[in-house]
């Protein structure tokens, strides 16, 4: 890579993906110099707030791991100084990482000024070059290039000759989730595979996911995590909230069955 100024890659591991709410808990920076050079930083954070289980699980770090380490707060300036006037890398970094980090450093005064610094993200490179629709499935699983595609017609008869390809291909294979749970494997029964495919969805637009304990929880906002079921009993007012709000229609009516289902119980 040809360098003109320092380049920091940047990595966060946080109490959860609530990019307003939720707080670093461990931050990593390796700062690459024009001179190729490398200067590395990992800084353990007392985030001051829960870390969601969900979280725990992927990342491996526990409220009892940093109970004793620095808030975010007395180690901000480290942190602002190590990576200040620097272009900024990372994986999905400018969606999550680097949002989150600047919240951070609002909340300590500290503004990280972006003028003049380019961002690299190794994912938004991935997704521009490995593309991930159907004339790239097509053309990975059959070998084929897709002629007029966003021709109903072809579309579907494409997406039925990748399906029996990943079928082909994957069979007998454990699928596991990002946290490395083991969701089955793929044979060629669909009921089975669609079994792994919607093993947590509840409501098509995802706003509403099954925990590891099979239980309803809201997936989005201030309850995120929580139980529907007992944050209806608790709070009646934020089930109609929901029904009088811009949701898909799907999403209102499996709340309302978990708010029924919740009353008969």
């Amino acid at each position: 890579m040809n360098l003109t100024k320092p380049l920091v890659i940047l990595d966060l591991e946080t109490t959860g993906l609530d990019i307003i709410n939720d707080r670093i808990v461990e931050i990593s920076m390796i700062k690459i110099n024009p001179d190729e050079t490398k200067n590395e930083k990992t800084i353990r954070i007392n985030p001051k707030i829960p870390i969601s289980n969900e979280s725990s699980l992927i990342h491996g770090i526990y409220i009892e791991d940093v109970i004793d380490c620095p808030s975010f707060k007395n180690t901000s300036n480290e942190v602002f100084q190590f990576i200040n006037k620097c272009d900024i890398g990372g994986f999905n970094v400018l969606k999550f990482d680097l949002p989150l980090l600047i919240e951070e450093f609002i909340r300590c005064n500290l503004h990280l000024s972006l003028k003049n610094i380019k961002i690299i993200d190794a994912q938004r490179i991935f997704h521009l070059m490995e593309k991930r629709n159907l004339s790239s499935a097509y053309k990975f699983y059959c070998n084929k290039e897709l002629k007029n595609a966003h021709n109903s017609y072809n579309d579907a008869l494409a997406t039925y000759e990748v399906i029996k390809e990943q079928i082909n291909k994957y069979k007998g294979q454990e699928v596991t989730d990002l946290k490395g749970n083991i969701l089955g494997k793929i044979s060629e029964d669909i009921k089975s595979i669609g079994s792994i495919i919607d093993n947590n969805i509840v409501d098509l637009a995802g706003r509403i996911t099954k925990n590891k304990e099979n239980i309803e929880v809201f997936n989005f906002g201030k309850y995120k995590n929580k139980s529907v079921n007992v944050i209806f009993k608790k709070n009646p007012a934020y089930y109609h909230w929901i029904i009088k709000s811009d949701f898909p229609l799907n999403t209102k009516e499996k709340f309302t069955e978990i708010k029924l289902k919740g009353i008969s119980s």
